[in-house]
């Protein structure tokens, strides 16, 4: 954790004694991993990313100091859902940011409905938090699992990968992941030829490697992320899957997880993201700052906390207030524009449509820096990387189209 300018304010959390300043300042609170499998997806970066977008913007808005407080939810949905009252209820929060895993993102999100407080989602991917489970104060920032599916299958079966088997983790963002990615594949003339089912955290991937061997795909979908993703792809190595002419397709992939790897182990890897940190003079001047404090470059988690957190201050202060409903109408009814976004807008039911990108993992010889680490295969649409509004079963889409 990055204590910082943070650092009163996090140890005022820890002892359960909120600043007597709180009710006159807009907190923001950073809720995340901190100490487990998402930790370097998310984490300290996530924080960093919320402090320079805070300092971007001026420090304050509507004349009042901006506070960023955090805390770890330990991938608990009560754990979470406890902190994010206390801080609503207790602590003056008024906008809570980032919260990776999706349960408990869902556990969040309920809190902050009942609160009428913004929930401003960036780590969280299952495309249900923009569904059914949808929010008038929840806006889902950087990705989703439609998102992820749609750039990780289409091309994927068009280049020839048509029969998938799907290791995944259990738990709602897994299946989540595989149900869209299972569309998609099938809708492009593939099919599904089986799958199986890991919990959360595991070690050993081999004995759900061989069952993917036995069942002759030419893709083995890898529905999970952080230290599952990078373990089951280790053993995948391991087990030479490749050398057998299977392809590996990440669902869930950041460049931590590929610089962590290496491109020996990764190249070749197809996934989509948001963003690049190569990409643009932007993207870089951003990435070289981050990499400044935490030492790394930052992922689409952390370039989408930064994204959300400065799009939430300017919409507070077009608003005038923090109050969650006028500021979430309020940052709906503003194009988003940053390094990382261009022209994106937020859909009625919460939905940032912006482009994705099909990304494929160097090989060593084609790398020439410890992070330049992929190549940018094509351009997704945002409105191809969107679940169409005609599908939603979000209650807040009056007018679909």
């Amino acid at each position: 954790m990055i204590m910082r300018p943070l650092g009163l304010a996090v140890m005022a959390l820890a002892f359960g004694v909120a600043p007597l300043a709180a009710q006159e300042q807009v907190k923001l609170g950073v809720l995340n991993d901190q100490s487990s499998l998402y930790s370097d997806l998310t984490g300290s970066g996530s924080v960093t990313a919320a402090r320079f977008a805070v300092e971007d913007f001026g420090g304050e808005v509507l004349g009042k100091p901006i506070e960023i407080v955090t805390a770890d939810h330990q991938n608990k949905p009560d754990v979470g859902s406890t902190i994010a009252r206390r801080w609503i209820d207790q602590e003056g929060v008024t906008a809570i940011v980032d919260v990776p895993a999706s349960s408990v993102a869902f556990a969040v999100q309920e809190v902050t409905r009942d609160a009428g407080v913004p929930f401003l989602i960036s780590g969280a991917a299952s495309s249900g938090l923009t569904g059914e489970a949808c929010s008038p104060t929840t806006v889902h920032w950087t990705y989703d699992t439609y998102a992820l599916a749609a750039g990780a299958a289409r091309g994927v079966v068009q280049d020839g990968g048509k029969k998938w088997f799907f290791i995944t983790q259990d738990n709602q963002f897994g299946h989540a992941l595989e149900a869209d990615i299972s569309r998609f594949v099938k809708e492009a003339g593939g099919d599904v030829v089986g799958s199986v089912r890991h919990p959360l955290q595991t070690t050993d991937f081999s004995a759900y490697l061989l069952q993917a061997q036995a069942a002759g795909p030419d893709v083995v979908a890898l529905a999970n992320a952080g230290s599952d993703f990078t373990n089951a792809l280790k053993q995948a190595a391991e087990f030479q899957l490749t050398q057998e002419g299977i392809r590996m397709v990440g669902t869930s992939v950041t460049i931590n997880d590929i610089h962590s790897l290496g491109p020996k182990t990764a190249q070749g890897v197809q996934f989509a993201a948001p963003f690049y940190w190569d990409m643009t003079d932007e993207t870089r001047a951003f990435s070289e700052r981050f990499a400044e404090v935490e030492g790394k470059m930052p992922n689409h988690i952390h370039a989408g906390v930064y994204g959300v957190v400065k799009h939430y201050l300017e919409a507070v202060e077009k608003a005038g207030t923090t109050d969650g409903l006028k500021v979430v109408e309020a940052m709906k009814s503003m194009p988003i524009n940053d390094f990382f976004t261009h022209d994106g807008s937020i859909r009625p039911d919460g939905r940032v449509l912006r482009e994705f990108y099909l990304m494929s993992v160097k090989t060593p010889e084609q790398s020439t820096g410890d992070w330049d680490l992929v190549n940018v295969l094509s351009t997704i649409a945002p409105e191809n990387a969107a679940l169409p509004l005609s599908e939603s079963k979000c209650p807040l889409v009056a007018n679909k189209s």
